[in-house]
């Protein structure tokens, strides 16, 4: 790959206008209140693509295409599973979500909402939960750097450490002036991007390559197995990609998306958007990986997951290139930008807020976020390092963890009236601790090859109902507290 001028040119424009989208919302943030969840105020299109944007990441770039061109059609089955776990996720969780966070003493994070909804006068289980986003989103934060890095490699040619650290100054500087309201502004204006670049890209790959007959042909002839759906099918594997989904219902940075929309009402129509933006997308996304096969059928790719970026080098003016590859690193900039903001969070309202006992201004607590932003997206890099690192791995870990450990304890909590303080902090211990063993088991294969998004969110549901009928009480605070959100 040779550097072009014009592409060079477009990437930067890019790059500044982020920024210029950061000292806007770096005006407008006065409060922690705004730096974290930009005053409850977001408006259904810009909560709707700022969630597609923020969960799909790299993986809809360069993970998910990498893994069709990889492996073929079969791929697709990881989007299926989050087609479904997304929508049910809008229906089931966002609207008791938004409601019960403004009543339960306006919570501004997750661990927050858990702890006034349980009413855990301990701190424990908000000490817990905080932890377990503060371990997961490190990771989450990693695979966002290794996508960025491997951009920043191919474009610029630098080398990996250049290229990661140059992403991560980049991929930060924005997030650390405006916090939420700069994420959300970003993300809408990042996902219109991405959805822009994974309509364009393959319908000028398939004319290059002569029509979708042409591509189809070479597609099958290079390798029958890659347009079948059920390639080297094993019910372990097509149950493990479906499982997926199930990974919605506990995703910090989604799930606050939701407590900051502007209403309950705004709701559906935010959903309809999110719902068409991610199908679009993921058709989008296998079509890339897809006529990535048939155009470098006769010169495989080293790197699977570099196929979009070749694909927009090869085929694109120079000028076009440009904003599609800068589309790939709106993809990685939408989930690290909300995620350092989720973890910076954190450490100031779950942390410093709950057991300093020096009090601070409005003014000291967002610029201690600020500070803590840094010091997570530093240890993310470190994780880094490694030039080996896959984005589609590290994802998988973190969201596999994340699943677990608050997608059963969210959806108990917004439903159950009988779950308590013990059955909530079983369920968080249970999913995170399943994750962190199952994924070291893996590599004995069998039952272990399964992704570890299902035992451990089966046991974190179960562990969190088996604990709260043994530990409830009638009449106790957490009732309480759920009447008092249901009325």
């Amino acid at each position: 790959m040779t550097l072009e001028l014009p592409l060079i040119i477009t990437f930067i424009g890019y790059l500044l206008t982020t920024l210029l989208i950061g000292y806007f919302a770096y005006r407008a943030t006065n409060t922690l209140s705004d730096y974290i969840l930009g005053g409850r105020q977001l408006g259904p299109a810009v909560t709707a693509l700022s969630v597609g944007a923020s969960d799909m990441s790299g993986w809809l770039l360069l993970g998910l295409p990498g893994a069709i061109y990889l492996s073929g059609l079969g791929e697709i089955w990881i989007g299926v599973g989050l087609l479904i776990g997304a929508f049910f996720n809008w229906i089931i969780v966002a609207p008791r979500l938004r409601g019960f966070t403004e009543k339960a003493g306006n919570a501004l994070t997750i661990p927050e909402f858990f702890e006034n909804r349980f009413q855990d006068k301990s701190g424990i289980l908000r000490l817990a939960s905080a932890i377990t986003i503060l371990i997961f989103f490190t990771f989450y934060v990693s695979s966002g750097l290794v996508g960025g890095a491997i951009l920043f490699e191919k474009v610029f040619e630098l080398n990996y450490l250049q290229a990661l650290i140059f992403g991560a100054i980049i991929i930060v500087s924005y997030t650390f002036l405006g916090g939420f309201l700069a994420v959300s502004w970003t993300d809408f204006f990042q996902g219109c991007l991405m959805l822009l670049a994974l309509v364009i890209l393959p319908i000028v790959a398939i004319q290059e390559l002569g029509g979708w007959q042409q591509t189809e042909q070479i597609l099958t002839s290079t390798n029958p197995q890659y347009a079948e759906l059920f390639t080297n099918f094993s019910w372990i594997g097509f149950i493990s990609l479906m499982a997926w989904g199930l990974g919605y219902f506990g995703q910090p940075h989604i799930l606050s998306r939701f407590m900051a929309i502007r209403s309950v009402e705004d709701i559906p129509t935010s959903r309809n958007i999110a719902m068409s933006w991610m199908i679009l997308s993921l058709l989008g996304a296998l079509a890339v990986g897809l006529v990535g096969i048939a155009y470098y059928a006769d010169a495989p790719l080293e790197n699977s997951e570099t196929v979009f970026i070749f694909l927009a080098k090869a085929l694109l003016n120079p000028w076009v290139a440009g904003v599609i590859i800068a589309a790939i690193l709106s993809a990685i900039m939408s989930t690290i930008d909300s995620q350092l903001i989720v973890c910076s969070s954190v450490i100031v309202e779950d942390f410093y807020k709950k057991y300093s006992k020096k009090p601070a201004t409005e003014g000291q607590l967002v610029w201690l976020t600020r500070f803590s932003l840094l010091a997570i997206a530093t240890l993310a890099t470190i994780i880094a390092l490694d030039p080996q690192s896959s984005v589609l791995g590290l994802v998988s870990y973190a969201w596999a963890g994340f699943g677990s450990a608050f997608g059963p304890t969210i959806i108990l909590a917004l439903y159950w009236q009988g779950y308590t303080r013990f059955g909530a902090m079983a369920s968080i211990v249970t999913g995170a601790v399943i994750v962190i063993v199952w994924g070291e088991l893996a590599h004995l294969g069998g039952l272990f090859a399964l992704y570890e998004m299902i035992p451990g969110f089966t046991l974190a549901l179960l562990s969190g109902y088996l604990v709260s009928k043994f530990t409830h009480r009638e009449n106790a605070p957490e009732s309480e507290m759920f009447k008092t959100l249901t009325r």
